[in-house]
């Protein structure tokens, strides 16, 4: 390795927050051992301080789950485990930071409220129109029709038609994703944004800075704003214990001139369309909207830029005021993208799964790159399959995180044991993540069947409900079953008692990874 090389590496931002927090930890010890003289006192504090912290768990409104992966370290450590949860755990919220997220709720139910329908669903039955409901009440995303939609089994299959959707663009692009990175793709798409913003087409980027850790260089931000780009850095990495590392912005949206839109798994580089490889066939997808429906994703997208910004935004001036062509062809269609936010207390994205599992009569299928699920989800997957329901979930067999590769597979036997049946695609690693349903239901998006997504990540997608797109969303879980492995309970329990024993720890402290 040549000297820059080795200099790069030691310089990169990521080395050195990695030694500004363990310089922070070595602090927080050295500090409580330059006190040894007070020891007992301070270990007496300390012992106070994690059964305050263990009590203050308890009575939180949170999931089982996460609650006993906090208590038992802190009880375990008590002379830490108080300090450490207080800067580290929950999801914290500065007043000024509670006045944004209200601002942004209030902002949405404002402009998309006069939008709800979800009474229209009632030749669906009940089911159909409850799950609607419960969206345009606590999500604030109503339910739309006069929206086409197309999905997309790949990202390899969405790259061109994004590229040609953004061309067309008029008034605005609206870009928020995790990670963007620059190669084939990025490139491809900055061309574009630039070109647009010289025309006069207003063009605004948000992208998460911990999900760009690795991909893009400090300021990168300032180098979009050069380029006619307006950016913003959702939550800033900030090398300090806190709180505020647990909440991501995990959306992937673009919308263009609101009345066309695409979501789904993919990310803006490379190695979501197969243009590098990276853990083998990289199997993605998207779905894209146009007519009504794209409208409730640029007010999305909206609300976040006023919350990382600061900016106040008229909503109404982005509102379309015709519909594309395709929009006709929609007229039937039922669609209703939706958002979660980590913040106001609501599941939205484990409901919605929840949802779905529960009031399922003939099958559930589903993708998902982790399978780390909650107590509820686990319920109801089993409940599901030994009522007679088929289900059948598809997860990556090349993984591209090994730690959390064994906590998805430390989730398989009671799945297994209750007639749920898993398959793992061998071809290289699972980054969809949507559900099909009885033929009548989908939802394809962001929300990875994972802590992190449930709780605490801001995420998005789009449930569908008697549209067409239902059936192509089937059709790919069935193809891609076809190039994938089953899984046995006896495949699940045939390893060392090292191992299992490592993947039990590992599945009790799954919500604090």
């Amino acid at each position: 390795m040549s000297i820059k090389k080795i200099l790069s590496l030691v310089t990169h931002r990521t080395v050195l927050v990695a030694l500004l927090l363990l310089l922070q930890a070595a602090f927080f010890v050295a500090t409580i051992l330059r006190f040894s003289e007070y020891f007992l006192y301070v270990y007496l504090f300390c012992v106070l301080l994690s059964l305050f912290a263990v009590l203050h768990i308890i009575n939180k409104k949170s999931d089982p789950g996460y609650k006993i992966a906090w208590i038992v370290p802190i009880l375990l450590v008590p002379m830490f485990g108080g300090l450490f949860y207080l800067l580290c755990g929950g999801n914290g919220l500065s007043q000024q930071a509670r006045k944004k997220m209200e601002g942004m709720d209030r902002h949405m139910v404002n402009a998309l409220d006069p939008d709800k329908k979800a009474e229209s669903l009632t030749p669906f039955g009940r089911d159909a129109v409850n799950q609607s409901r419960y969206l345009e009440e606590y999500a604030h995303c109503p339910l739309y029709t006069n929206t086409w939609t197309r999905y997309y089994p790949l990202g390899d299959e969405a790259f061109q038609p994004l590229l040609e959707e953004l061309r067309r663009a008029e008034r605005y692009i609206f870009l928020e994703y995790f990670i963007i990175e620059p190669g084939k793709l990025w490139n491809a798409v900055l061309e574009i944004l630039e070109d647009k913003a010289r025309q006069g087409v207003d063009v605004r980027v948000i992208y998460d800075d911990v999900g760009c850790l690795y991909t893009l260089p400090k300021g990168y931000d300032k180098e979009l704003e050069a380029r006619g780009i307006r950016c913003q850095v959702f939550n800033r990495f900030v090398p300090v214990l806190s709180v505020r590392l647990n909440n991501r912005d995990h959306r992937k949206i673009c919308v263009i001139d609101g009345n066309t839109a695409f979501t789904g798994g993919m990310n803006l580089a490379d190695e979501y369309v197969n243009e590098r490889v990276k853990y083998g066939h990289w199997k993605d997808n998207a779905i894209l909207l146009k007519g009504e429906a794209a409208w409730s994703m640029a007010v999305m997208f909206l609300t976040m830029w006023e919350y990382t910004s600061g900016e106040q935004e008229d909503y109404g001036a982005y509102r379309p005021a015709t519909l594309p062509l395709e929009a006709e062809r929609g007229a039937e269609r039922w669609v209703q993208p939706y958002t979660d936010s980590p913040l106001d207390g609501e599941p939205v994205g484990e409901t919605v799964y929840l949802n779905l599992i529960s009031k399922a009569k003939s099958y559930v299928y589903l993708m998902t790159p982790y399978l780390i699920i909650s107590d509820n989800v686990n319920n109801a997957l089993c409940s599901a399959a030994k009522s007679g329901v088929d289900v059948r979930i598809i997860t990556p067999h090349v993984p591209d995180k090994k730690t959390v590769f064994e906590m998805t597979r430390a989730h398989y036997s009671p799945l297994l044991e209750a007639g749920v049946r898993i398959f793992e695609y061998t071809p290289g690693f699972v980054h969809a993540k949507c559900f099909a349903v009885d033929d009548l239901y989908a939802t394809v998006g962001t929300v990875n069947m994972d802590y992190r997504s449930m709780f605490l990540h801001f995420e998005n997608g789009v449930w569908l409900c008697g549209d067409p797109t239902v059936l192509d969303v089937k059709a790919d879980i069935l193809d891609t079953l076809e190039k994938s492995q089953e899984v046995t309970l006896k495949d699940a329990e045939n390893h060392s008692f090292p191992r299992l024993l490592f993947r039990s720890v590992l599945r009790m402290f799954a919500p604090l990874m």
